[in-house]
């Protein structure tokens, strides 16, 4: 069942922060620091799980076992970025179905062809306006629950320009999607236009590293952005602190490298749910 708290901030006009999930450990994390709506990232959760680039290899299978164990594992609620909806319109309705059964509270979807690409990466190609409209309606139609949203994400700005690209989230809009994504765009002026342009929920991608300037979440909403993912951050600083860790024992042989920080090992256990299992122990253990 979809969590209404993403309909709910918006009809409030509270901006929207969620973290990229890329694993349960982060999942885990989050719910520790008391992060209400998260973001589940194709690339992330396919790079974590399978080592494999978001390139459209991972099946729609895979992608929705991962999702519905970070809808299991989080405490917040969870937007899932569903690809293509892993091709024509039936398997758009088929996604849309089993991302709601598995808990997702907003799907976004993507105009690329299947299989897509990165959205801040090259090569990516689009099918055409008229083609991802109508899977947007099919998405709207497939939902069960009114606390389902559907995200539309346009990846034009490359091959198309803004005004392309303001042009099929337009059409997006009038085909029933609640929040609009413009992809990959290139300037705070680009995102004013865009968030001018459209009279709908805006969502923006912090991707570190990616083509968007990254701006703070009250920056963001003077722009006139509703939202905003951050999906590459929790990865990029693990795997950062992974390597030095790594590299520090490498050459040292030390499994407490000097100078970093390391989470305690009894507060994860809580945090995973060993107090649960030495509990039901404690009830059923045979002497």
């Amino acid at each position: 069942m979809a969590d209404p708290i993403i309909r709910e901030k918006l009809a409030r006009g509270e901006f929207i922060v969620a973290p990229g999930i890329q694993d349960m450990i982060t999942a885990a994390i989050a719910n520790h620091v008391g992060i209400e709506i998260v973001y589940g990232s194709g690339y992330w959760l396919t790079a974590s799980a399978y080592g494999l680039p978001d390139a459209g290899i991972a099946t729609f299978t895979q992608m929705l076992d991962r999702m519905a164990t970070l809808v299991r594992t989080a405490n917040g609620a969870v937007i899932a970025d569903a690809d293509t909806g892993y091709g024509g319109l039936l398997n758009v309705h088929h996604t849309v179905r089993g991302y709601e059964e598995a808990g997702v509270t907003a799907i976004q979807l993507e105009d690329q062809e299947f299989p897509k690409k990165c959205g801040h990466t090259p090569f990516k190609r689009l099918i055409a306006c008229e083609d991802m409209a109508q899977k947007i309606k099919v998405a709207c139609a497939a939902r069960k629950d009114p606390n389902t949203l559907i995200i539309a994400r346009t990846d034009a700005r490359q091959s198309e320009g803004l005004e392309g690209a303001l042009h099929r989230a337009k059409a997006y809009r009038s085909a029933g999607a609640d929040i609009l994504f413009v992809e990959a765009l290139t300037s705070e002026d680009e995102m004013r236009t865009a968030c001018d342009a459209i009279a709908a929920p805006m969502m923006a991608n912090m991707s570190n590293g990616g083509l968007t300037p990254m701006r703070s979440a009250a920056q963001m909403q003077d722009i006139g952005y509703a939202l905003a993912i951050f999906p590459a951050m929790t990865s990029l600083i693990a795997a950062s602190a992974v390597e030095t860790a790594l590299r520090r024992m490498k050459a040292e042989g030390t499994g407490e490298p000097d100078g970093m920080p390391i989470f305690d090992f009894k507060t994860f256990c809580s945090l995973i749910g060993f107090e649960e299992v030495w509990a039901f122990e404690r009830q059923w253990a045979q002497d």
